[in-house]
């Protein structure tokens, strides 16, 4: 499994992102190009401790789902988003692209890090899961646009 802590799969990822510009149209889902990019922020900020979503944790919720976040079974298409991470506003493409761009360099400087805050939902994470966590959602959502 690629992980986003992985040089090749970083830049894999970086060159993707390029590809999508406010007019690419998904292949599945309801968000469009400037919706998904803020959208996928969001995991990379709680990675940095840096998150502003207010969350619970829930047993079933954890017992459910963690291992998912970090297993080779890709996402499904059209899997249900919680209401936290929804992205359903009008957002400026261009200014939700540079951001998450700002976020995934910081996330790339960061990689060496083996004590990261534990996720708000799912608890503790080991370097590697958070790396391939990273690279499993970014690259769901590339897929969903076509890159």
């Amino acid at each position: 499994m690629k992980s986003f802590f992985e040089p090749d799969a970083y830049q894999e990822l970086q060159e993707r992102l390029e590809k999508i510009n406010p007019d690419s149209q998904p292949e599945w889902g309801k968000m469009n190009a400037a919706q998904m990019v803020n959208h996928c922020q969001a995991p990379v900020k709680i990675a940095l401790g840096k998150s502003d979503i207010n969350m619970k944790s829930n047993w079933l919720i954890k017992a459910l789902f963690k291992k998912m976040l970090y297993s080779p079974k890709p996402y499904r298409k059209n899997s249900p988003t919680p209401p936290q991470f929804r992205s359903n506003g009008d957002y400026d493409f261009n200014e939700e692209k540079a951001s998450l761009q700002k976020w995934m360099q910081e996330l790339w400087e960061d990689r060496n890090n083996e004590n990261r805050d534990p996720h708000p939902v799912f608890g503790n994470f080991t370097k590697d899961q958070w790396g391939i966590m990273q690279w499993k959602h970014l690259n769901h959502h590339f897929e969903q646009f076509g890159v």
